[in-house]
């Protein structure tokens, strides 16, 4: 598809680089596996080839079982032991088509838009999170094209650096966002993604005035659980009561803040427990038995963001 003159279409990824070399390892996986099962039987070949394709199950099922532990003690409505494994076959679902066709192979797929568009209208800045890129957002820019809504996106890079040093990715899409409309535009984050922008918001002076409102979909806030076992940089930033959040605290206090609106989750199997999602004085919203991928594409999130486009 060849990008139209009015539209903008980011260079490189690297992540999608990455992804790609993962799914290719996968395929060749399950392929010498299957070849090994051959000489045993169809059925050792048949097991082997889904045993290697769909490991990430295993991973997933223990994201949930850390999860339904930690959020006992948190102050939500409780899991239940069947709406955790409806998430979890729900997440199932999304993740292959996030990680392994959306953000490696379809990630410039709808270019940004980069034509003036009527009074009226606000844009949109599409921030996505950790280990992501601009592909995970393809549904959205599909449904804002068919709406006829201005949008722009980045990819947060380097991939595994410092949220820090986002700020100025996020800038560069702001200053696109409000050249279309002339309006400030609203920011919508997904996980890390919210982190980047309110670090942004910390550094870039008179921000807050330059966007009307900051949507968070399963952003840590306040840090996740599963943050202690990442050594690296961004991940580590992550960590509940690390130094890198109290330090974007310490930054944010007395400063003006645009208005919050956090989507949070009982059933989030990445950031837990579920009121690091959450922010003191924002508008918090409960989506229960969501996971965190599913949470970036729940009717109720994407037709409550776009509703203020207008």
């Amino acid at each position: 598809m060849e990008t139209p003159a009015h539209q903008h279409r980011p260079a490189t990824s690297a992540l999608a680089r990455l992804q790609q070399g993962m799914v290719a390892g996968v395929v060749l996986s399950a392929l010498v596996g299957v070849a090994w099962g051959v000489t045993v039987s169809p059925w050792v070949a048949v097991f082997a080839g889904l045993a290697v394709a769909s490991a990430y199950t295993v991973v997933l099922a223990l994201q949930f079982a850390a999860m339904l532990a930690v959020n006992r003690r948190a102050a939500v409505p409780a899991l239940g032991l069947w709406a955790a494994v409806s998430a979890w076959r729900r997440e199932l679902m999304v993740a292959p088509q996030v990680f392994a066709w959306r953000q490696p192979f379809r990630w410039r797929a709808w270019p940004d838009t980069t034509a003036r568009t009527a009074q009226g209208t606000r844009a949109v800045v599409l921030v996505h999170g950790f280990v992501c890129n601009r592909g995970l957002w393809l549904p959205w820019l599909a449904e804002l094209n068919r709406r006829g809504l201005p949008y722009t996106t980045v990819n947060l890079e380097p991939v595994f650096g410092s949220i820090d040093d986002y700020a100025p990715l996020i800038e560069d899409a702001v200053r696109r966002a409000h050249a279309l409309t002339g309006q400030p535009p609203l920011l919508v984050c997904h996980s890390m993604g919210g982190l980047a922008a309110r670090a942004w918001l910390a550094a870039t002076p008179g921000a807050a005035g330059r966007v009307c409102a900051v949507v968070t979909i399963g952003t840590p806030h306040h840090g996740t659980w599963l943050a202690r076992f990442s050594h690296l940089t961004n991940g580590r930033q992550m960590r509940m009561g690390g130094h890198w959040l109290q330090a974007l605290q310490a930054k944010e206090a007395g400063l003006p803040q645009p208005p919050f609106i956090c989507w949070y989750s009982n059933a989030d199997n990445i950031v837990f427990p579920a009121k690091t999602a959450t922010l003191p004085g924002a508008d918090n919203r409960f989506l229960p038995g969501l996971p965190h991928v599913a949470m970036a594409y729940d009717p109720r999130v994407v037709d409550a963001a776009l509703s203020m486009l207008r």
